[in-house]
């Protein structure tokens, strides 16, 4: 089984349950963040914005970083 990265380097031992979609770390729910991507549908003029977007995993550095890029 895969270890929580994170977790690991506070020494503990846990199971991860999902992989940061940007740099692959194994990570527990606790170090995980969810980013939901909006998704639309459509061609030009008529793009629709769907409600539901996809979920994308990453770790908490990972998060901050791409969080913080995009509103510089």
């Amino acid at each position: 089984m895969m270890k929580c990265y994170d977790c690991m380097e506070e020494g503990k031992d846990t199971e991860a349950t999902s992989i940061c979609i940007a740099c692959g770390k194994g990570l527990c729910s606790d170090h995980c963040k969810e980013l939901e991507l909006p998704v639309s549908v459509g061609q030009p003029p008529h793009v629709e914005r769907l409600q539901k977007g996809l979920p994308r995993i990453l770790c908490k550095y990972c998060f901050e970083q791409t969080i913080e890029d995009a509103f510089d």
